[in-house]
């Protein structure tokens, strides 16, 4: 017997990126990554997925598209501009500050990831997209500590 119904109070936008990014790490683990970590907050920045495969730390973004017209105007991909890739990196960079202090144990080599979800296909269809931008020179963060 059911005795109330739990209220879901997200917007359609809301619950569309939710269903790309349980997708997402769907299929990152049928590909062999690790996640450690899902929408990871600092301050007003957030990261979808944080994963390691290979001894590589991959920072995700994902983005969710279910409708055609969407798609005719811009793709998920570009969705990821010049303010979004700076916050990601300026998270990703708290991120790896906050886990060398705490576990001492992340790989020191990071990469940024970008995955697409179409989910106005006959099926959900990801195009994972590796080494989508570079934070800065190198593959290695330069530790303040």
């Amino acid at each position: 017997m059911i005795l109330f119904k739990r209220r879901d109070n997200r917007t359609p936008k809301r619950k569309t990126g939710d269903r790309g990014e349980q997708l997402a790490v769907e299929y990152l683990k049928g590909e062999g990554y690790d996640v450690l970590e899902r929408n990871w907050v600092h301050k007003k920045n957030e990261i979808d997925i944080i994963a390691v495969k290979n001894e590589m730390v991959v920072f995700i973004e994902v983005k969710t598209t279910a409708s055609d017209c969407a798609e005719s105007f811009k793709l998920p991909l570009e969705a990821v501009d010049r303010k979004k890739r700076k916050n990601l990196t300026d998270c990703a960079r708290e991120y790896m500050l906050f886990r060398k202090r705490n576990i001492n144990c992340l790989a020191e080599y990071y990469r940024f990831d970008v995955i697409e979800v179409y989910l106005n296909r006959d099926e959900p269809e990801i195009n994972h997209i590796q080494d989508a931008f570079f934070a800065e020179k190198g593959n290695k963060f330069q530790w303040k500590i």
